[in-house]
């Protein structure tokens, strides 16, 4: 792994739990997003805040980071195009190996681990494939592009060629009805 100045917002120093098993710290942060992260119908805006409640437990193979992150993401409803912004609560857990150990991903980097690309990683697979603005969202009518109200839905064209099973199934009249019935005229007579 190639090494990096090591400053920012998500760079956090352990230089005082390295190889010290069993110790612990915690920090609670908040960064901006420093670009948009997520791609599609929504995104975490560059310059959006992120919460972030950090635990750094030093174990025998590196630092094991803890962290429950919250931000918000901003978009457009998938099935009515809404402007949407919705929060973004997630967590989690990862090995920063001290460095010479080949088998992480990360690594402790000058006594600092970079929690940027997991906290990223973890944001963007959280956001939702086809985000709506709410559960019950009707979405668009496909002939007019409006928007349809609750409970309403658009109408569907029927195709021409149920025209003759659509008329055998076409409500009939009463007196359609009585002739229909061999044992009508027994039942009046009576």
């Amino acid at each position: 792994m190639a090494r990096r100045h090591l400053n920012g917002p998500f760079v956090l120093p352990v230089h005082d739990i390295v190889r010290r098993p069993g110790e612990m710290r915690e920090h609670r942060l908040q960064a901006a997003a420093p670009a948009a992260w997520g791609e599609g119908l929504v995104s975490v805006a560059e310059g959006t805040p992120i919460d972030l409640d950090v635990r750094l437990e030093s174990v025998h193979e590196g630092i094991l980071v803890s962290a429950d992150i919250d931000t918000e993401y901003a978009g457009v409803c998938g099935r009515c195009l809404t402007d949407i912004v919705q929060p973004v609560q997630v967590e989690f857990q990862e090995l920063f190996g001290y460095p010479g150990d080949e088998a992480n991903d990360f690594e402790v980097q000058d006594d600092h681990v970079d929690l940027e690309t997991p906290v990223r990683d973890s944001i963007v697979l959280s956001l939702p494939f086809q985000p709506v603005c709410r559960p019950d969202c009707p979405g668009l009518d496909p002939a007019t592009g409006e928007r349809l109200t609750a409970g309403s839905a658009p109408e569907t064209p029927v195709d021409p060629r149920w025209n003759a099973l659509a008329a055998l199934t076409a409500p009939t009249t009463d007196h359609d009805d009585e002739a229909a019935r061999p044992d009508a005229d027994d039942t009046e007579k009576s």
